[in-house]
């Protein structure tokens, strides 16, 4: 994970960005379940932005900042960013 990877741009793409396929379709990545994310990291993350995304909501889950998620995506709504 790059330095700036939880930079205020990147934090409002996380809070805001959606599961765009599968089972979990439509779901933002914060609420995906951790052992699905655990999943994509033992079988690898898919390419480009939604494997980074989805890298970086491991992490925020994994270090039990959800909260600090979804307060962002409440005072700062997908329109404003």
């Amino acid at each position: 994970m790059t330095p700036d990877a939880f930079s205020r741009q990147a934090l409002l793409e996380l809070a805001h960005y959606r599961m765009p396929f599968g089972k979990y379709k439509g779901r933002y990545l914060t609420d995906l379940p951790l052992p699905y994310l655990v999943w994509f990291r033992q079988r690898g993350f898919p390419e480009g932005k939604l494997g980074r995304l989805l890298e970086s909501t491991l992490a925020v889950k994994e270090n039990g900042l959800e909260g600090l998620i979804s307060r962002i995506r409440k005072e700062f709504p997908a329109n404003s960013s």
